[in-house]
């Protein structure tokens, strides 16, 4: 077994915990920049303005999904060879997945740009709202290339166990987006466009810090080779394109909510936008237990540790529980800061208020779904985190927030979602712990059936 494969031995409560809140850090990193974009522009005194990011924003995730579901790509090939010790499979199939995230993302910057206002019609931007999102989104959309390869990169560096440096690209990136938002949006006087530019020159700093922990520390490119690609094409499309159509139904959720959301006014969506960038902020460490429970489970799974990998997936849902029970209750202490800060319209503040109160805690059982969908992603049936979160997405969430907001109002809207959440994190959990016992029972019978006879034992 490869040295290189350290996420097979140590407890893996500590790996699940540093992984996570490495992970975690980055992400809130690059989240706080989005919420500060939101406090920079709730203080333009514009409602609309804020309005069109929240608009934009279910779009955003959009893109930024898709790159997700390359990254996951990246993290359970790479992971995998490492676990079975063959380095240079490992180098291969990162120069490959790097390849075909690169042509990719250009291709849907392609098809997308031109008709971004059409998108955001959809879902129920109008006026100047529309007008201030298209704007807005139009210039976002050219970093999806940047994003793409950065996250990658950081996959791959998640992939051998090193989340430090994997966390640095959207570290780097927050800080850099932070420092140049109030001079766009201020001193330029350039408002929403303002933001969008600053965080378009973020992500492409993300490039060159990604770039040197592969490259340079790691050493983790191979030579590209057109033959090579064809060969690994298979192997990352298998696990690509239904982790694809599963990040695709979180922003297909986002959108049925904020369409559905729309019908209550702009009050209404400015508080949901508000929600949308405290979430990330607040529950960082519990959207990065994707990110760390893949590579543990894809090392593990190369070197046949079956035992250690029941031992994750306990890990993560005792780090998750005591993870959401602090931060709810933080979020509880903190509302009313939350209204004040963004200069919350009465509207608003109600909703803003029912959710740190009623509903932040349902997040525990949303990650559960992600530690379920990690398990499958990355041990070879990503087609069944696709049916669970599409279900999430459309079972869980258009019904439920149809029928509970006709009683609740657009109160109803965020308890509809949080018993989705319930429903199917409970769901996806049990049906991860059995097909990892599923995997154990079949490679048991395969060395059992394998191993030679031995004639002395039968007498």
């Amino acid at each position: 077994m490869s040295n290189s494969a350290k996420l097979t031995q140590g407890s893996t409560f500590k790996h699940v915990v540093s992984m996570s809140l490495m992970g975690a850090l980055g992400l809130m990193c690059m989240f706080v920049v989005d919420l500060v974009d939101m406090l920079f522009l709730s203080m333009l005194g514009e409602k609309e303005a804020v309005a069109a990011v929240g608009f934009s924003s279910a779009i955003l995730f959009f893109t930024i999904s898709l790159s997700i579901a390359v990254s996951i790509a990246a993290t359970a090939l790479v992971s995998k060879a490492i676990g079975e010790g063959d380095i240079e499979l490992a180098k291969r199939r990162a120069v490959n997945v790097l390849a075909f995230g690169i042509f990719f993302s250009s291709a849907v910057v392609w098809l997308m740009w031109p008709k971004i206002p059409n998108i955001l019609l959809f879902v129920g931007a109008t006026g100047r709202t529309l007008d201030l999102a298209t704007g807005y989104l139009q210039i976002l959309v050219l970093g999806m290339p940047a994003v793409m390869i950065s996250m990658i990169g950081s996959g791959i560096m998640r992939a051998l166990g090193d989340a430090r440096r994997a966390m640095y690209a959207t570290l780097i990136g927050g800080l850099i987006n932070a420092v140049l938002d109030p001079i766009f949006i201020f001193a330029f006087g350039l408002g929403v466009q303002g933001a969008a530019i600053a965080s378009l020159l973020a992500r492409f700093s993300m490039i060159a810090v990604s770039y040197y922990g592969v490259v340079y520390v790691h050493k983790m490119l191979g030579e590209f080779d057109l033959m090579d690609f064809f060969k690994d094409a298979k192997s990352i499309t298998v696990v690509a394109v239904p982790v694809m159509l599963t990040n695709m139904s979180s922003p297909l959720a986002n959108a049925i909510v904020m369409a559905h959301t729309s019908t209550f006014g702009d009050d209404a969506v400015a508080a949901v936008a508000v929600i949308g960038r405290i979430i990330p902020v607040v529950f960082g460490g519990v959207f990065a237990l994707s990110g760390a429970v893949g590579p543990i489970l894809g090392q593990n799974y190369g070197a046949g540790r079956f035992d250690r990998m029941h031992s994750t997936i306990s890990s993560a849902v005792i780090y998750a529980f005591g993870y959401c029970m602090v931060l709810c209750i933080i979020l509880y202490q903190m509302q009313d800061w939350l209204v004040d800060v963004f200069n919350a319209t009465q509207g608003s503040a109600d909703l803003i208020r029912f959710f740190a109160t009623f509903v932040s805690f349902s997040f525990f059982f949303q990650s559960l779904l992600f530690i379920s969908i990690a398990a499958f992603n990355n041990l070879g049936k990503p087609l069944n985190s696709t049916l669970l979160n599409f279900g999430r997405a459309t079972f869980g969430t258009w019904p439920l927030i149809v029928v509970f907001s006709l009683f609740m109002g657009a109160e109803g809207i965020l308890f509809g979602q949080a018993i989705g959440s319930v429903i199917f994190g409970c769901l996806g959990l049990y049906m991860a712990r059995n097909y990892i016992t599923q995997l154990e029972k079949k490679e048991t019978k395969d060395m059992v059936s394998s191993r030679p006879i031995n004639f002395d034992e039968l007498i």
